[in-house]
This record gives C-alpha cells, sequence and structure tokens, in this order.
C-alpha cells in the first residue's frame, strides 16, 4: 500500500492529486496495453484459422485436377495396365549404352466423343528418357485419336496438372504456415508477376519484337515496384530498397554494354542461343537484366532491411556509421549470394553439359555452345552484386529517417 504523499515509484513526494493523476493514467496505460494484447490474439487466432481454410481448399483443389478431364479440348485418358513385352540393349559409336523398352499401355478415355472407350497403345522408351518416357497404371495421358482407322491412336504426353497444382499447393502451405502474412505477400507477388511476364511475352509475340527493349524495361521496373510493394508495404524501406535494385542493375548492364563495345563483343556466341526466332542478341540482354534484377534486389532487401532494424535498436546511430555497416554486411552475403548464382548456372546447364561430352564433343566446344552465356550473364549479375553493397549502403544512410518506431 502506498502512503499519501508519495509517488508511486518514483521515490520523491508529490501531493495525493499528483499522485492520483499518475495512478490513472498508468491505469489507462496497462487497460490500452491489455486492450491490445486481446486485439493481438484476436488476429492470431483469425490468422490460424484463415491459414487452415487456404490449405484444406487448397488441398481439394489438388483433388479436384484429378477429375477435370471434361474441361480439356484435348482427349484425355487414364493407364489401366500396362505390359512391358520386349528389351533391348543399344550402343552408339561413342560407347554410350541404353536399353529400349517396349510397352503395352491400356488406357480408358475420360472425356470427349470416345468416353469410356479403352485403347490399347504400343509404347518404345529408352532407360535415359532424353526423347521419351515410360507410363504407369493411374497416371493421366493426352491422347491423339485420327478420324481415320488406318492411323493408330497415340500417347501425346501426360497430363501433369495434378503435380503442378501439388508443388504451388506445398509451396502456398509452407509459406502461410512459417511465414503467415508476410508468405501470403510473397506468393502474391510470384503470381501477380507470373501474369505479367505471360502478359510481355504476348505482346513480345504479337509485336515480333519490335519493341522489345521498351517491353522488358518496363516489365522489370514493374517486377521491382509490385514484389518490394508487397513484400515490404510502402514505406521508406521499400523505396530505398527500389532505389539501390535499380541503381545496381542499371550500373551492372552499363558496364556490360561499355565491355562489349569495346571487345566488339567477341566470344559471345549468340548462335548458341536454340531455337530462337527472333534476333538472339536483343533477347539475350533482356534475360540478363531480368536475371540481374532478382539478384540484386534480393541483395538489397538484406541490407536495407537489416540497417533499417539496427537503425531500430540504435536511434542515434550517425549516417557514417550505418554507411559502414551497410559495407559489412554486403560483404557477409556477397560470396554466398554469387555462389548460389554459379550453382543455379551450373545446375541449368548439366544435363546439356553431359550430354554434348557424351557424344564426342571437347570441353571447348561444349562450353562455347552450351556454357558461355550463362557465364556471361552470371558475370553481369556478380558485377550488379558488387555495386548494390555502396549504393544501398549510400542510400540507406541518407534517406533513412532520424528516428525509426519500433
Amino acid at each position: 500500500m502506498t502512503l499519501p504523499g508519495r509517488s508511486l515509484g518514483s521515490g520523491k513526494d508529490c501531493d495525493s492529486k499528483r499522485c492520483v493523476n499518475w495512478g490513472r493514467a498508468t491505469l489507462r496505460t496497462i487497460e490500452v496495453k491489455k486492450g491490445e494484447n486481446v486485439k493481438q490474439r484476436i488476429k492470431q487466432r483469425w490468422g490460424w484459422w484463415l491459414t487452415l481454410v487456404v490449405i484444406v481448399l487448397g488441398l481439394i483443389g489438388v483433388g479436384l485436377t484429378r477429375v477435370n478431364a471434361g474441361l480439356y479440348h484435348q482427349t484425355v485418358a487414364q493407364v489401366t495396365h500396362v505390359q512391358t513385352t520386349d528389351r533391348s540393349t543399344t550402343t552408339d559409336e561413342f560407347e554410350n549404352k541404353d536399353k529400349t523398352l517396349v510397352q503395352m499401355v491400356t488406357v480408358r478415355v475420360l472425356n470427349k466423343a470416345h468416353r469410356g472407350r479403352t485403347y490399347r497403345i504400343k509404347n518404345t522408351y529408352t532407360r535415359s528418357g532424353a526423347m521419351d518416357q515410360p507410363y504407369r497404371v493411374g497416371d493421366q495421358v493426352f491422347l491423339r485419336i485420327p478420324s481415320s482407322q488406318h492411323n493408330a491412336v497415340t500417347i501425346q504426353g501426360l497430363k501433369r496438372d495434378t503435380a503442378l497444382a501439388f508443388v504451388a499447393w506445398l509451396a502456398l502451405a509452407l509459406l502461410l504456415l512459417i511465414m503467415r502474412f508476410s508468405g501470403l505477400m510473397a506468393f502474391l507477388s510470384v503470381a501477380l508477376n507470373a501474369v505479367l511476364f505471360y502478359a510481355a511475352i504476348q505482346i513480345d509475340l504479337a509485336t515480333n519484337g519490335g519493341h522489345i527493349y521498351l517491353l522488358f524495361g518496363v516489365l522489370a521496373v514493374l517486377f521491382a515496384v509490385l514484389t518490394l510493394w508487397l513484400v515490404l508495404g510502402f514505406s521508406r524501406q521499400m523505396v530505398v530498397t527500389l532505389g539501390a535494385t535499380m541503381a545496381g542493375t542499371g550500373l551492372a548492364v552499363i558496364i556490360s554494354l561499355i565491355v562489349f563495345a569495346v571487345t566488339h563483343e567477341r566470344g559471345v556466341t549468340y548462335e548458341s542461343m536454340q531455337y530462337v526466332t527472333q534476333v538472339p542478341r536483343p533477347l539475350f540482354l533482356v534475360e540478363t537484366v531480368l536475371g540481374s534484377l532478382g539478384a540484386v534486389m534480393d541483395e538489397s532487401t538484406d541490407i536495407v532491411a537489416s540497417l533499417f532494424q539496427l537503425k531500430t535498436e540504435r536511434p542515434d546511430i550517425a549516417p557514417r556509421q550505418v554507411f559502414k555497416s551497410g559495407i559489412q554486411i554486403g560483404r557477409s552475403i556477397m560470396g554466398p549470394l554469387i555462389n548460389v548464382l554459379f550453382l543455379i548456372f551450373m545446375a541449368d546447364t548439366f544435363a546439356m553439359t553431359l550430354l554434348y561430352l557424351r557424344n564426342g564433343n571437347s570441353w571447348g566446344y561444349t562450353f562455347t555452345m552450351n556454357m558461355s552465356l550463362g557465364m556471361v550473364q552470371s558475370l553481369i549479375s556478380g558485377i550488379g552484386i558488387v555495386l548494390a553493397i555502396p549504393v544501398a549502403s549510400w542510400l540507406a544512410s541518407r534517406l533513412m529517417p532520424k528516428e525509426v518506431v519500433a
């Protein structure tokens, strides 16, 4: 019990009226905090229920992909029986051995005019699976049923929507369970970026690549703005990260263009871009911009987020210290990020590299035709990663507010 004339916890004399007012203010503060805690618990509870509903609905959607054959214009069938009838071993001039197997696949049509009919189809495939594949009981496949009886029914490929839907559901479920609202925003940003990318490709096809630089330049800016806005929200941190991303990517591309001009692009084998029906050089530069954008955005987000958190914990930190801290953070994440890019590049070219080497091609020719362009793109992205460190650190030190509210 507090004696009259003493303040609550202050240790100094005060009159009764001041102590009563102080006590009332303290009680109001406690009540406000309790109300905020209650609201937070209610928000978390609703968040868990929403997460559960989304996960259950997504799982139901994955299951529905097994019975959606009626939505397809192509003929869909399900494999009901498989029998292997023949096996043989082949060896080519480079001593590469492979096994060829023959299956008799029984399928039952699930849609269109031939629904309910069964067909027995011969399927020849190799163990390597380079140009073909085996089929198993339960697989759903696309059929080609000719109008003429003289032509045989053939399997055109697997119906893969169930696998794709399951992977998408699994990614969304993990994001919601682990990251909650932030995970949902990240997934939404990926979905919207995919829609924008699809729209850009359709425009490029319609214009036959006539405005490819302008089109994908605008697309890169939209990617960055949309992703950072959804993930970070519209804030000063988002603006600083966007500025660092655009500056780092732009400087990397400018430096690469200068190097190309000085060296006259010697060693850049655009002819290795197979199956391209447009001028390959603009496509290569567009690929480079989009690839560098992702790497630089990743690094800039880490640096700026760390510096804003540092400012929250130490509000009195000077801009010079913020800049030095950003350089130190960048140095610690630069190496792993560049190695991640290299590993992604290696994984992308691994299969074709083995195919080239196993068919008697030299390492030099294999690198030139399969790996050189990817290596150039990785180097340009590495330049962007290095340049983003001082840019992000400087922008954060100058544009960060003097006081950051925790």
